[in-house]
């Protein structure tokens, strides 16, 4: 059993959620009352993980005055935290469901810049990490100032400590961190399509494209989420389909972050490849079922596990 998973959100967020009927431009909305709930890859992670069970840090730059309400946010989930204080504010996302269509709009502001000298902090406050966690989550876009190579350094540092580090990013940062390789990587079909070169990808060419970056040493273990077709796991030597399970579905934000916790859990309880990638479907379905930004409840992914597992 693995008690120290780290997660690492370099561009954190404070996600600001309502709902109004009827959007129309240049009509004045009178929306619901706003609920406020911590946001970014990495968060995400631990917020789930923190439902599992499963004892988490959270890792994450925090500025302004929003920086603060995110480190109490997630204080009031008995989420861990290790804030980096930067200059720039903490930014904030907005999501509003029209409740007359169901319809979501989700409006992701970018984060503002990081200096120089604050990127030499985070490596140098990664590096004194005691005990250096056994499993390092690295998920979420990267803010201005920071290039891609950083995630690759963060990497590095982690595979030198001994630390499995789980990938879950996007962009010119997923291409460079899979120079220096990790552990398991969680692409969508379209993201393992610019990265191995293969495009139109199916059932069988996805566990072609994955096992080509498995054999190039990029990873060990790939997990391509699918959407509504759930996701495949492949292996060296195995590719397994599993199924996603047919839930009402609600809103899909936060469903990627709750299959990687998911599958984090299960990796820190020691289970098997299958299982966790059940496990990752499970926590992601579940999250589909509830409104607005919240993820899975754990009663719900146990649930769809159990039936995972009977397929």
């Amino acid at each position: 059993m693995i008690n120290n998973v780290l997660t690492i959100t370099l561009n954190p967020t404070v996600d600001k959620s309502s709902s109004v009927a009827n959007i129309k431009p240049e009509k004045k909305l009178r929306c619901a009352p706003p609920k406020y709930e911590p946001g970014g890859g990495g968060i995400n992670v631990s917020r789930g993980l923190v439902r599992l069970g499963i004892n988490t840090t959270a890792f994450f730059t925090s500025g302004g005055c929003t920086g603060d309400l995110l480190q109490q946010l997630l204080e009031q989930e008995y989420v861990t935290t290790l804030p980096v204080p930067v200059v720039a504010q903490t930014r904030e996302n907005f999501i509003v469901v029209d409740t007359l269509t169901n319809e979501q709009y989700r409006f992701g502001m970018p984060g503002e810049a990081v200096t120089v000298d604050e990127t030499t902090t985070i490596l140098d406050k990664i590096k004194a990490i005691k005990p250096f966690p056994e499993i390092m989550v690295i998920s979420g876009s990267l803010p201005l100032g920071i290039s891609p190579n950083f995630i690759k350094t963060i990497v590095k540092i982690a595979k030198d400590k001994g630390s499995k580090v789980v990938l879950d990013t996007s962009g010119d940062a997923l291409f460079t961190a899979l120079e220096e390789g990790v552990y398991l990587l969680k692409p969508n079909i379209g993201e393992l399509s610019r990265l191995s070169g293969i495009e139109h990808l199916d059932n069988e060419t996805a566990t072609q494209a994955a096992r080509q970056l498995i054999n190039k040493g990029m990873t060990e273990v790939v997990v391509v989420s699918m959407g509504a077709q759930g996701a495949y796991l492949v292996t060296k030597n195995d590719s397994v389909h599993i199924p996603a399970p047919s839930v009402k579905k609600m809103s899909t934000v936060g469903a990627g972050d709750s299959m990687v916790a998911g599958m984090v859990a299960m990796l820190a309880q020691g289970s098997t490849f299958l299982n966790m990638a059940r496990m990752g479907v499970a926590c992601g379905s579940a999250a589909t079922m509830n409104p607005g930004t919240s993820l899975f409840n754990k009663e719900d992914a146990e649930r769809l596990y159990q039936w995972l597992s009977k397929k």
